[in-house]
């Protein structure tokens, strides 16, 4: 039986002038995920659909799954508005399903089609109970008859595949996600990716101190969460010298501190230099030292950038399990250290003092080094991490 597949939109539904724009970007992105296929896309207001050779429309269906925008996919059968075509379809969908109860629901879009949708679904109903050992169930059934009658045609599906909601990737913009080897900044940047902001990350490494093992971590993460864009570039930022001159320079309990208000001076120049309209990242309110409020505070105070901080009201459980279901979560936890924890000190402050940040800052000539930072960047576009076995 031939099938195709339909696309629900869900929230892009709510725009009113605007939904144009919305469902273009949403072709658009998935025009470059199913590069690899053959395939026809139609769409309106609506509904889109795409038709491909039916061997591969199982594993299309999955990759449209990651992509934002879409509230579900189902995989159906389109006929015309005929009533008795409707009903041999029906027929057979059904004998290929192994049930015991069923229910029908239909949605009628054509209003000119002559049968309400209540009373049709008593029709297909009455058609299956008259075939097949059955009976119906509207509370838990083995078996759902879908039936959608549209001007176009009449598509019949029997299960929904949960898209992945939100707004198409690109849609808002782009932002740059400060992304580290941890938990949280992956989750962050999925969840930006889902409001419509389109992702670069920026990862600051520090060798010797750090090794091509957390590298490889971060660009491996930054493959999964590419899994729902297509677009994720890692920019390295060498910070070994800069790193070094705040622990030279300044005292322990500040290193941390200055160290994020440095990073945070360096995302902004380049995030405006690759036109980025924001900073993303994994900030989650007092789950370390330098996110108190305080200490977010006098961290902030280095840039005019606005900072989006997708998980900053999440405690770690829901994090977790956020990075669980977008598979990030078994990597983020390989046991290999980011600048950010290297030099960890015993007793970080947290509830710093700006006048103190600018007076050790004073200390040393930062500007130079955080030119010398951004000059230096190494930009990747093949996410393959370099050593991968040695992540697994």
């Amino acid at each position: 039986m031939e099938k195709l597949i339909l696309i629900k939109y869900g929230e892009l539904t709510t725009k009113k002038e605007n939904r144009k724009v919305f469902i273009k970007m949403l072709a658009s992105n998935i025009n470059n995920l199913l590069s690899d296929y053959e395939y026809e896309m139609k769409y309106d207001r609506v509904r889109m659909y795409i038709t491909c050779d039916n061997k591969y429309i199982d594993e299309i269906a999955e990759k449209l799954s990651k992509i934002f925008g879409i509230h579900s996919i189902v995989i159906c059968h389109k006929v015309d508005n005929n009533v008795d075509n409707i009903k041999a379809k029906v027929l057979e969908v059904v004998k290929l399903e192994n049930f015991k109860t069923f229910k029908v629901e239909t949605k009628r879009a054509d209003k000119s089609f002559e049968i309400p949708s209540m009373e049709f679904n008593h029709v297909i109903g009455g058609l299956v109970l008259k075939n097949f050992d059955c009976k119906v169930d509207v509370h838990n059934p083995d078996l759902r008859i879908h039936i959608e009658i549209r001007p176009e045609g009449t598509f019949i599906y029997k299960n929904e595949i949960a898209g992945s909601g939100g707004y198409p990737v690109g849609i808002q913009g782009k932002g740059m996600l400060m992304l580290s080897g941890g938990i949280d900044s992956p989750v962050a940047g999925y969840l930006a990716l889902k409001r419509g902001v389109n992702v670069e990350c920026l990862y600051f490494e520090s060798p010797p101190h750090t090794s091509l093992n957390a590298k490889n971590k971060v660009i491996k993460l930054a493959s999964i969460i590419n899994e729902y864009s297509g677009n994720v570039k890692v920019h390295v930022v060498p910070f070994t010298k800069l790193q070094e001159a705040i622990y030279q320079n300044c005292p322990a309990n500040y290193n941390i501190t200055i160290m994020r208000r440095m990073m945070y001076r360096i995302a902004t120049k380049y995030a405006m230099k690759k036109k980025c309209e924001i900073l993303i990242n994994g900030e989650s309110v007092g789950q370390v030292a330098s996110q108190t409020i305080t200490s977010m505070s006098v961290i902030n105070n280095v840039t005019n950038m606005p900072v989006i901080r997708p998980v900053a009201c999440l405690d770690k459980l829901e994090i977790i399990k956020i990075a669980e279901k977008i598979g990030t979560y078994e990597t983020s936890i390989l046991p290999f250290e980011d600048c950010c924890t290297i030099f960890l000190p015993k007793h970080p402050v947290i509830n710093p003092k700006l006048e103190k940040c600018l007076q050790y800052e004073s200390n040393f000539d930062y500007e130079s080094l955080i030119d010398e930072c951004i000059e230096n960047i190494e930009v990747i576009k093949n996410l393959e991490p370099q050593t991968y076995d040695d992540l697994l």
